[in-house]
């Protein structure tokens, strides 16, 4: 367990070339406004995840077979978010290249655009879901273009994208497609609006996941946890539907923001992950 793999994988089933699935930890949180700690996030994922049973009760699989190979962390620190999402766009391009299924785990959410930008050099039809508390369509806060608060204006210019969860954003935030986001007062007692928003998506698709998309009530540990979100099974329920339906190239995980003591919300984070690459390839 002394390993710092993903699910303290060793041998064949972490070596890179044997492995499907590559995790991509990116401990960045330079423009974080509220409550701190998203640094730390990958390291309390990949902690949490050497805990967990190997074996899906659901898929009657042992996900971990497929290899999952972890990198070395992007050093990230007192660097400005611009650089870091060129830094993580020419990591992962070779990633991409290699045809692994990237997992990159943030960190602040600001670092999904250097990675979708790789995934779009590969897939000309790709588009995003995001699953988020906040729509982030802001074109530009505190002084960058590429604060988290910015991150699917950015993503939105290489790719359509599709947002699940929304329940907080700026009345002003810039060219906001109600016909593609899903409020979370609207879908949280129901799955009918599912179909609907997997057919918004294209054959490929990224998916980002900011945990505060989820209720506070099983994830408290994020800079702004906004009551109302998602809960589990219905959020397996919906990953799950959308992997039957469309290829998914990648995703990432982001915001957790880990609180000492409390180890159900890096759990949840690393279980979430372990659920989605095992609906990717089962």
């Amino acid at each position: 367990m002394s390993l710092n793999n993903f699910s303290g994988l060793e041998g064949e089933f972490s070596d890179y070339n044997k492995s499907k699935a590559v995790i991509l930890p990116v401990p960045y949180e330079g423009t974080v406004t509220y409550g701190k700690g998203a640094a730390k996030g990958p390291s309390a994922i990949i902690e949490a995840s050497k805990n967990m049973e190997k074996y899906d009760i659901e898929l009657d699989k042992h996900t971990y077979k497929v290899g999952i190979h972890t990198l070395k962390p992007i050093e990230a620190s007192h660097k400005d978010p611009q650089s870091i999402v060129n830094e993580v766009h020419k990591a992962s391009k070779k990633i991409v290249a290699d045809n692994k299924f990237v997992v990159m785990l943030g960190g602040e959410h600001s670092i999904t655009t250097g990675l979708v930008k790789a995934y779009k050099e590969k897939f000309n039809d790709l588009s995003v879901l995001q699953i988020d508390a906040h729509s982030d369509l802001r074109d530009n806060y505190k002084g960058t273009k590429y604060n988290h608060g910015c991150v699917m204006s950015r993503v939105r210019e290489i790719c359509p994208i599709t947002q699940v969860g929304i329940r907080s954003q700026e009345i002003n935030e810039e060219k906001i497609d109600k016909k593609r986001i899903f409020f979370a007062k609207d879908i949280h007692n129901n799955d009918q609006w599912m179909d609907k928003a997997i057919s918004q998506l294209s054959s490929n698709v990224y998916i980002t996941i900011d945990l505060d998309g989820l209720d506070p009530s099983i994830m408290p540990s994020t800079g702004t946890p906004e009551p109302g979100g998602l809960l589990w099974y219905q959020t397996i329920r919906f990953l799950k539907k959308l992997a039957k339906q469309k290829n998914i190239v990648g995703f990432d995980v982001v915001e957790l923001a880990p609180i000492k003591e409390l180890h159900a919300p890096d759990f949840l984070a690393a279980k979430l992950i372990y659920k989605l690459i095992g609906y990717k390839f089962f």
